[in-house]
């Protein structure tokens, strides 16, 4: 899309992407056997506020952003707010903890005992709940964040244990190189071990653009989805 177009066909361009997503998703739970229901979070990052306001109006839930100076400007610009349940998805410094719990619901990428404490102390101070899912690290050469598989029960518990936040259960990024479904395997193993001591923590944020049948096969219940729905990010730099 150009940022000549108008909202009318940026709309219907929004609907016709959605829509083949949507199939997609249809598509890959008839494949896996799945009957219940798998969560899309789009991913808005680098598009405006007038597109989380198209999502909404076209029947999206939850949107997903990763930048906390963009995050919190955007937000506060939605005419749809309530309608939305915003994630964050980024990796987040510890001094930006305050700012995202002053607008986010979910903070999914939740990977180091310091950060839980931040985010305690944030959502505490602003009168809210956070849901939390812990990042696992399904690669850690790549540098994206996470825990290590072998501790991520270890921050589960941490979290759980943390008045003002929820945990939800996990998320990960498939390796830049190597099989997805493989990684998104050993995610579904790693919620398994922390769904033994928090049943309700039934949450596997998983899949994107690329791969989200192969997550859907593995257990996604949540699939982060930004391309495919909104189109490249290059024109909106």
């Amino acid at each position: 899309m150009s940022q000549e177009s108008s909202p009318e066909s940026r709309r219907e361009e929004l609907a016709g992407r959605l829509a083949e997503v949507r199939r997609r998703i249809d598509v890959a739970r008839d494949a896996a056997g799945r009957d219940d229901e798998v969560g899309l979070v789009v991913v808005t990052k680098l598009f405006p506020a007038s597109d989380l306001d198209l999502l909404a109006e076209l029947g999206v839930e939850a949107v997903g952003e990763n930048r906390d100076q963009e995050a919190s400007r955007k937000v506060a610009e939605l005419t749809h707010r309530s309608r939305l349940t915003v994630h964050f998805i980024g990796q987040l410094q510890s001094n930006k903890a305050a700012s995202v719990a002053r607008y986010a619901d979910v903070v999914q990428s939740v990977d180091r005992p310091k950060l839980v404490g931040a985010l305690e102390r944030a959502t505490g101070a602003a009168g809210r709940r956070l849901d939390v899912t812990v990042q696992v690290s399904l690669d850690p050469d790549e540098g994206r964040g996470g825990v290590a598989p072998e501790k991520a029960r270890a921050l589960a518990d941490l979290v759980a244990g943390t008045p003002a936040l929820t945990l939800r259960g996990v998320m990960a990024v498939a390796p830049l190189d190597g099989d997805p479904r493989a990684a998104f395997a050993r995610l579904r193993e790693v919620s398994d071990g922390i769904r033994h001591d928090h049943p309700e923590a039934t949450w596997i944020s998983a899949g994107m653009s690329g791969d989200l049948e192969a997550a859907i096969a593995e257990g996604a219940t949540h699939l982060r989805v930004g391309s495919a729905i909104l189109g490249s990010r290059e024109s909106h730099r």
